[in-house]
């Protein structure tokens, strides 16, 4: 009888440690899983972001564009900026009204608009004075050092 049990209190031991590696055996697989899932998640963050960039390209291609774009018009004591860039390429606008200003110009209007994977601004402005003027081949050299 004493046997019988204690073969019963091992077989109940033997059950309890299979079950206990089982459990730990479904957690590692979950954390497996889930490790896949991120990895796969990167995956497709990279892959878009490389598509994004080769679809940046050929829209440019098709334009006939190189991006970024610098074209500053200048005309009697007015100057209209154009600027074009991926999204991708960040520069501030503050940055470029600085450059604008510390050239002698007042910014009279700025906008902005995403055509798509494309970001053009537009900034229109005038001579502080008339006297000293606006040096368009200058704005546009410091703008082009400053998105490229």
């Amino acid at each position: 009888m004493v046997l019988e049990l204690l073969s019963i209190l091992e077989d109940a031991n033997s059950q309890q440690d299979h079950l206990d590696r089982a459990a730990a055996y479904i957690h590692k697989l979950r954390e497996r899983i889930e490790r896949l899932k991120q990895k796969q998640e990167l995956g497709r963050m990279h892959n878009m972001a490389e598509r994004d960039m080769d679809m940046e390209r050929v829209d440019s291609a098709k334009l006939g564009l190189k991006l970024p774009v610098v074209e500053v018009r200048h005309q009697e004591q007015s100057l209209e900026v154009l600027l074009i860039s991926g999204l991708k390429k960040k520069f501030s606008l503050s940055e470029v009204i600085c450059i604008l200003e510390e050239e002698g110009a007042d910014v009279v209007n700025a906008s902005f608009s995403v055509v798509g994977n494309k970001i053009i601004h537009t900034i229109h402005c005038q001579a502080i004075s008339s006297r000293i003027g606006l040096e368009a081949s200058m704005v546009s050299h410091r703008l082009q050092q400053l998105i490229r």
